[in-house]
């Protein structure tokens, strides 16, 4: 059996090489400056060197045991060589199913990848029209050497302003002041944890909305790819985590004109920064970096009408942007294995949702933007088509976009202004 005929690849071409590096030029104060971070640069001293003996089994018994997982059929290519991530996998976004793991259920800091969660808790609650003038409290406790997008206190943030802070800068002081505004960290910390264990994330335990390093403060790679696929569920949170570039307001001050400035996502995949080129179809999610956590990354990309999650968590090489290096990997992989391997497990669907085929979740499927979706264990089950679009450089045309099967979005997401 033949693999998949036409494997995915750097979105590049001399044209688009030529006209990314115009852009890097213009944009390299913001975009050489260092990754956005839930704390402080990584090492992966805090993230344990081996695996429980035993884990989780929810999604399947194969992922509650050690090492990688994976039931290859005739024409299946082989998984990549020279792994490091200590937790990863894969899995088809719309079954469900899970083509390869790799200690899926390992609890371990999962930085700011965490904020997936935050959003798809607290972003369908606060329209993002709403405003709040930032006060002092707001901002108090914030962990030292937070990654931040210069959120200034007595200045006033529309929601929208902050989401773009949350997920192209990794601002935790973004994430301080949406929680305020959600009825401040305890009353966020505690709804995060509810709709985790809703979302059937059991290895998960919320201690900090931000994912700055906390004691007890814990997630898996199946979690975080919950998470990721929960929220693509609703369209902001798909705009938001596609978007590359966006303009940030500035301090407000009396008699001056405020200013804004150009804030660049952190996730290379998406942008290229660093890397060769962008990941083709690369459409998102979130990247974090702490020191317990080491770093870690959750991406979305879709490449001839197939979706694919990966997650990959501190991997042990500490080559730079390897979490990139892997995560693309493990897509180039799914997206040739996809149909020549059995699945070793599936994404469990929420609580209340049915994991029938043609079953439906609680609620008219489909009916709102933030509802969630039933997932079905089988090829045959239905789930709602995550509905995202690449996110691009304006002036780039690198990315393969996915669209959602009832609301086809545009070719391409528009920079942000």
């Amino acid at each position: 059996m033949p693999t998949t005929s036409h494997p995915p690849r750097r979105a590049a071409t001399r044209r688009h090489r030529a006209v990314l590096a115009a852009t890097v030029s213009l944009l390299l104060p913001l975009m050489t400056a260092a990754p956005a971070r839930a704390d402080n640069p990584a090492d992966g001293k805090g993230a344990p060197k081996d695996p429980p003996a035993q884990m989780s089994t929810v999604g399947g018994e194969l992922l509650g045991r050690e090492g990688p997982q994976v039931q290859l059929g005739p024409g299946a290519p082989a998984l990549p060589k020279d792994l490091s991530g200590r937790s990863w996998l894969v899995a088809d976004a719309e079954s469900g199913e899970i083509l390869a793991a790799n200690n899926a259920h390992w609890k371990m800091p999962p930085a700011s990848t965490l904020k997936m969660l935050f959003a798809d808790t607290v972003l369908p609650k606060l329209p993002r029209n709403q405003t709040r003038r930032v006060l002092p409290s707001d901002l108090a406790g914030m962990g030292a050497g937070s990654s931040a997008v210069g959120v200034k206190e007595g200045s006033t943030y529309t929601v929208h302003d902050l989401w773009l802070g949350v997920f192209l800068r990794s601002g935790n002081d973004a994430v301080r002041v949406l929680s305020a505004m959600n009825g401040g960290i305890p009353r966020t910390v505690k709804d995060m944890q509810a709709h985790a264990d809703e979302l059937q994330a059991k290895d998960t335990h919320v201690v900090s909305p931000d994912g700055y390093d906390a004691d007890g403060q814990v997630s898996s790679a199946y979690d975080l790819t919950l998470f990721a696929r929960s929220g693509l569920q609703k369209a902001d949170f798909r705009e938001y985590c596609s978007t590359v570039t966006a303009q940030f307001p500035g301090e407000e001050k009396p008699g001056k004109k405020r200013e804004s400035s150009t804030i660049v996502n952190t996730n290379r995949l998406l942008t290229g920064e660093g890397l060769p080129a962008p990941y083709k179809g690369m459409a998102g999610v979130k990247n974090g970096s702490t020191t317990k956590a080491g770093n870690t990354f959750t991406g979305v990309a879709q490449h001839d009408g197939r979706k694919l999650l990966v997650t990959v968590m501190n991997p042990s090489k500490a080559e730079l942007y390897q979490v990139y290096k892997e995560t693309e990997k493990l897509l180039n992989w799914g997206f040739e294995a996809a149909g020549h391997v059995k699945p070793v497990g599936v994404l469990v669907p929420p609580k209340g949702a049915t994991d029938k085929p043609g079953g439906k979740s609680g609620g008219a499927l489909g009916s709102s933007e933030h509802a969630q979706a039933s997932v079905a264990g089988g090829t045959g089950g239905m789930w709602t088509a995550v509905g995202i679009a690449g996110g691009v450089l304006a002036v780039l045309a690198v990315a393969g976009f996915v669209v959602h099967r009832r609301h086809p979005l545009p070719d391409r997401m528009r920079q942000r202004r």
